[in-house]
């Protein structure tokens, strides 16, 4: 037994962490989705969301940095828009999250998610007018911060932003990495104070740091390989099956 947890279940959450690590190293997010869907399959969800807490602060810390500080400071100003949106909402919306049934929100967040990922699929095209961009930046920034503060999930979103605008891969990914990682501070800040993340749950989500940081280095090998458009594909197949799953957690309540 380790941390009131038998071992073979700390090493099913291990082998978690490195694929959700893995899918995050290529795509540039997912992390929270996979973890808390499969750790809480054989874990209580308390426990399940302490332990995607400190590996999702760490993940995203790494990707926003790859290409080095500056870099994330610059992307991070260029959507100060989207993320300062973000931050406001989720602060806001993260006080009504007992009142709110969330399972709500799961599907109002699924369903246009997986519209959009099949729609692009199929060979639609979405794009941000310029004149339009500050709109969407205020607007989607707003849903993905309203979503994450209730959900704790914040990725879809941001990722249909992005894709809409056609950013590069690169830059793509960087930019999820300094939206994540700021909403990651509050989350664990948040959970500090109220309990998930007590002695047990910061030693067990610290033990799932390295399986995670390991399948996002090998993640990053993959997504190095990958030229635009295959990059684009592992995007939308990846975001159809979140949004799936968003719609499978708000049907069962």
């Amino acid at each position: 037994m380790l941390l009131d947890i038998p071992i073979l279940l700390v090493a099913g959450a291990g082998m978690i962490a490195f694929l959700a690590g893995l899918v995050k190293g290529v795509t540039g997010f997912a992390l929270p989705m996979i973890m808390i869907s499969g750790v809480g399959s054989f874990l209580p969800p308390e426990t399940a969301l302490a332990g995607l807490i400190l590996p999702t602060l760490v993940t995203n810390v790494w990707q926003a940095s790859r290409q080095g500080v500056g870099a994330a400071f610059s992307s991070a100003k260029t959507h100060w828009r989207f993320l300062a949106m973000a931050l406001i909402c989720l602060v806001i919306t993260a006080q009504f999250v007992t009142r709110i049934p969330t399972s709500t929100f799961f599907l109002i967040l699924g369903l246009p998610v997986v519209t959009f990922a099949v729609l692009q699929l199929i060979g639609w095209r979405p794009r941000i007018n310029p004149d339009r961009r500050r709109k969407a930046e205020l607007g989607i920034g707003a849903l993905a911060g309203g979503i994450g503060g209730l959900s704790g999930i914040w990725g879809p979103p941001t990722v249909l932003y992005l894709t809409a605008l056609d950013i590069a891969k690169v830059e793509h990914v960087r930019i999820q990495g300094v939206v994540y990682s700021s909403g990651a501070v509050m989350l664990a800040l948040a959970h500090l104070g109220s309990g998930v993340l007590d002695s047990t749950g910061l030693k067990f989500s610290a033990l799932l740091i390295l399986p995670a940081m390991i399948g996002l280095a090998a993640g990053f090998a993959v997504q190095d390989r990958l030229d635009q458009d295959k990059f684009r594909w592992a995007i939308l197949i990846t975001l159809a099956i979140a949004g799936l799953n968003l719609i499978r957690r708000g049907l069962a309540g």
